[in-house]
């Protein structure tokens, strides 16, 4: 198991070739992600790192980039004015899938949650990803909310 050689950290500008690989190394995300990083990512990347409620952390093995997530911190009003963890773009390494580097990464940011206070943490995933949501069910997240998206993306 490779797991327990992960090293969790904050993302850096010099990952984000390395992440935008990961996106594209999908078979959703070669969709409607691009294999080399643009203006548009990093400019998201910049407000991304400029604000402490969002955390895109990358799991390193073997000084390879071999898993990432983006964990923002949401404040709200319901339960009873209660924060919440959300988990977007996870991914791990097409070849690295199955050796526990997603449940090392995710770990890290359930504690991360606990530790700021929040009282959920939550994530969408795609319904297409069967593998990535029996991922999820053994983690301890159910299926309780549909989701719904409107894309504003012009065609």
């Amino acid at each position: 198991m490779i797991h327990s050689r992960l090293s969790i950290r904050l993302a850096r500008q010099g990952d984000l070739s390395a992440l935008i690989a990961l996106y594209a190394d999908d078979d959703i995300g070669q969709t409607r992600d691009f294999a080399t990083p643009d203006h548009a990512y990093q400019s998201a990347f910049d407000v991304i790192d400029a604000d402490p409620n969002h955390l895109l952390l990358v799991g390193e093995a073997e000084g390879t980039i071999a898993a990432t997530l983006l964990l923002s911190f949401i404040p709200g009003l319901s339960r009873h004015g209660a924060w919440r963890a959300q988990i977007e773009a996870m991914r791990v390494a097409r070849a690295l899938r199955g050796q526990g580097l997603g449940q090392a990464l995710l770990d890290w940011s359930i504690n991360e949650a606990r530790r700021r206070g929040c009282s959920l943490v939550q994530l969408t995933s795609d319904r297409r990803r069967a593998e990535a949501h029996r991922f999820y069910e053994r983690a301890g997240f159910e299926p309780t909310h549909f989701g719904f998206k409107l894309s504003l993306e012009t065609p």
